[in-house]
C-alpha cells in the first residue's frame, strides 16, 4: 500500500489503517456504511464474546478430549473471546471517530487497533496450524503421539505463539505499510501451505492404509474401526474450522495483493472495512462449529448451558 501525508502533507504516514481512516478526504462520502458496520460490529462483538466463554465453560469440564487437542482448542476459543472483547470494540470506536470526525483521536485508535488485530488474529492463524500438524502427527506417530504431544509441550507452543505474535504486531508499528503487506502475505501464505500439507497428507495416508486393508482382504477389529472412526471426525472438524478461517481471511489478504500500490481512496477504504469485519466474523462462527461438530463439546455445552437455565 503506498504511503500517504496526513495533516496536509506535514506527516508521513506510513501506517495503513491511519492511511485508510484517519483522512478526511478519503472517507468523507462513506459515513453511512461505516455507521451500519459498527452496528453490525457490535452485535458480532457480543456474540463472539458470548459464545467463546461459553465454550471456554464447556472444554474445562470436557475431560474426554486428549489434554493438548483440547488446550489448543482453548487457545482458539480464548483468542476468539479477546476478539470480541477487545479488537471489535476498539473498531467500532475507529468507525465512530472516523464518522464524527475526531482525526486527533483517530490516530490513536487505530494504532491500538490494527496492535490488537494483528496480534489476536496471528495467534488464531497459528493456533489452527497448530491443530492441522497435532492431526498429522496423531495419525503418523501412532502410540508414539501422546509421548511425543504432551501438555506441556503444547502450553509451550501455545505461549510462544503468544511471544512472537506480539513480537511481529510491536514491529508492525515501526515498519513501512509496503513492508508490513508483504509480511502478512508471506505469513499467511506459509500457515496456509504447512495446513493444506496436513491435511494432504493425512487424506493420502488414510487412502494408502485402507486400500492396505483391502488388498490383505484384512478386517481391522472394532477398537480400529472405532479408533479411525473417531480420528476422521476429529480431521473434519479440524478441517472445518480450518476452511472457515481460510474463507474469513482470504478476501483480506487478496485485497492487499491487489491494492499494494494503490493510493488509499473511499472504496479501497470500504473495502477492507468490510473485509475485517469478515475476519472478526469468524470469532462468532468458530463456536457454532465447536458444536456442530465436536460431540463432546456440544454435550458438555447442553450440560453447562442446563446449570445456567437452572441456577
Amino acid at each position: 500500500m503506498a504511503t500517504a501525508n496526513v495533516s496536509g502533507g506535514k506527516k508521513q504516514n506510513n501506517f495503513l489503517v491511519e492511511q485508510l481512516y484517519c483522512l478526511p478526504d478519503i472517507t468523507a462520502q462513506i459515513h453511512v456504511p461505516f455507521t451500519f458496520i459498527s452496528a453490525l460490529n457490535v452485535f458480532l462483538s457480543i456474540t463472539a464474546f458470548l459464545g467463546n466463554a461459553l465454550i471456554l465453560v464447556a472444554l474445562r469440564k470436557e475431560s474426554s478430549l486428549h489434554p493438548p487437542c483440547k488446550l489448543l482448542l482453548r487457545s482458539l476459543a480464548a483468542t476468539d473471546l479477546s476478539v470480541g472483547l477487545i479488537v471489535e470494540p476498539l473498531y467500532v470506536t475507529l468507525l465512530l471517530t472516523v464518522v464524527n470526525e475526531h482525526w486527533s483521536t483517530c490516530r490513536y485508535v487505530a494504532v491500538a487497533t490494527s496492535f490488537s488485530t494483528y496480534l489476536l488474529c496471528a495467534v488464531s492463524l497459528l493456533t489452527m496450524t497448530a491443530i492441522s500438524v497435532d492431526r498429522l502427527l496423531a495419525l503418523l506417530l501412532g502410540l508414539r503421539y501422546k509421548q511425543v504431544v504432551t501438555l506441556k509441550r503444547v502450553y509451550l507452543i501455545t505461549t510462544a505463539f503468544c511471544a512472537v505474535s506480539t513480537a511481529s504486531s510491536t514491529m508492525r508499528l515501526f515498519l513501512k505499510s509496503l513492508v508490513a503487506s508483504w509480511y502478512d502475505i508471506i505469513v499467511v501464505s506459509l500457515c496456509l501451505v504447512i495446513s493444506v500439507y496436513s491435511y494432504t497428507k493425512i487424506f493420502f495416508t488414510l487412502r494408502h492404509n485402507q486400500n492396505q486393508i483391502q488388498g490383505h482382504i484384512q478386517q481391522p477389529n472394532q477398537t480400529n474401526q472405532l479408533n479411525i472412526a473417531r480420528y476422521r471426525k476429529a480431521v473434519f472438524s479440524a478441517l472445518w474450522l480450518q476452511l472457515t478461517l481460510v474463507a474469513c481471511y482470504l478476501p483480506y489478504v487478496i485485497l492487499l495483493i491487489l491494492f499494494f500500490y494503490a493510493e488509499p481512496s473511499s472504496s479501497v477504504s470500504l473495502a477492507f472495512t468490510y473485509s475485517s469485519t469478515l475476519i472478526f466474523l469468524n470469532s462468532s462462527l468458530n463456536p457454532i462449529l465447536y458444536c456442530w461438530k465436536i460431540d463432546e463439546v456440544r454435550q458438555a455445552v447442553k450440560d453447562t448451558m442446563r446449570q445456567v437455565l437452572c441456577s
